[in-house]
């Protein structure tokens, strides 16, 4: 594919075969932080093909693909990892709010996903764009003991490393995610795995990520996540499955709405993220918020 660079405001655009892709990281506020992710405004005329194409380009976790809807404010929205389409990414769609706020939409926008409506919000705090996101009505059920086991092995890790208060389960918020909970900070920084192994797991289980986790406190965890079947080894930052968190910490009652719930991810990668999760009482979407900040262009 024919790739060109643009700068605009500092801003490195990057052109594939012609199409735009923005470069925005989400769940922080500094460039060197977050989960980056490529939204391209325009997808008008763009086939499954060229966007995959265009996401394995660009090599981030997820690049979104936008097309604008009558309704003002109104997007249908598709994620592409490098090695295939997810139906909801948080992260992308953090990026995508606030890359639109920025070229000139209004504050709310609402994206029209493969699992159904997702509204986001961006507000100024502090002089950062912060954007929620409200994800669709989540649903919590039990991990397949079997599964859970394949899992352990494709991580080296047993069942004594898990906390026995964190059940495993399968959250979907958007996406399926396999929630684990561990029993200490050490396990979790020792995270290594076999990529082949548990992408072949995740795949056959339609799941999109694995949620790793521990509880520093009742309200503050520590979280990092495989991603192996998008072809990326771990995610610094998972607004899909801080989604799929809050709505496990509410279904099990480990925590008591209305609550807010701080998340780490991507310090164990040098990315750190902050992750913040508001929970209400009752069984609707799970709002999950962040800054994102355009990535400037690189210094020579």
């Amino acid at each position: 594919m024919g790739v060109e660079c643009r700068v605009d405001d500092s801003k490195l655009v990057i052109v594939i075969d012609g199409v735009e892709v923005l470069r925005y990281t989400a769940f922080s506020d500094q460039p060197s932080g977050g989960n980056p992710a490529g939204v391209v405004l325009d997808a008008t005329d763009l086939d499954d093909s060229t966007m995959l194409a265009i996401a394995a380009q660009v090599g981030y976790s997820e690049t979104a693909f936008l097309w604008a809807l009558e309704a003002a404010g109104s997007y249908r929205i598709r994620y592409f990892s490098p090695a295939g389409e997810v139906p909801f990414c948080g992260h992308a769609t953090i990026a995508s709010a606030v890359a639109l706020v920025d070229h000139g939409s209004p504050s709310e926008v609402h994206f029209h996903t493969r699992s159904g409506e997702v509204t986001a919000r961006v507000v100024s705090e502090q002089g950062h764009p912060l954007a929620t996101l409200t994800s669709v009505k989540p649903s919590v059920a039990p991990a397949a003991e079997a599964a859970v086991a394949e899992t352990l092995a494709s991580l080296g890790w047993s069942a004594s490393d898990l906390d026995t208060n964190l059940p495993a389960r399968v959250v979907f918020a958007g996406a399926r995610h396999l929630i684990l909970g561990v029993r200490s900070r050490e396990v979790l920084a020792g995270l290594s795995y076999d990529f082949e192994r548990l992408r072949s797991l995740m795949a056959q289980e339609d799941w999109t990520t694995i949620e790793l986790v521990w509880r520093e406190t009742p309200t503050v965890l520590h979280a990092r996540v495989p991603f192996p079947v998008g072809g990326i080894v771990e995610d610094p930052a998972t607004g899909a499955g801080a989604a799929a968190l809050g709505a496990y910490l509410r279904e099990l009652r480990l925590v008591h709405p209305p609550v807010r719930v701080t998340v780490h991810q991507g310090d164990d990668m040098g990315r750190p993220s902050l992750l913040l999760i508001d929970l209400d009482a009752g069984d609707g979407g799970i709002r999950v918020s962040g800054r994102a900040v355009a990535l400037p262009q690189p210094q020579a």
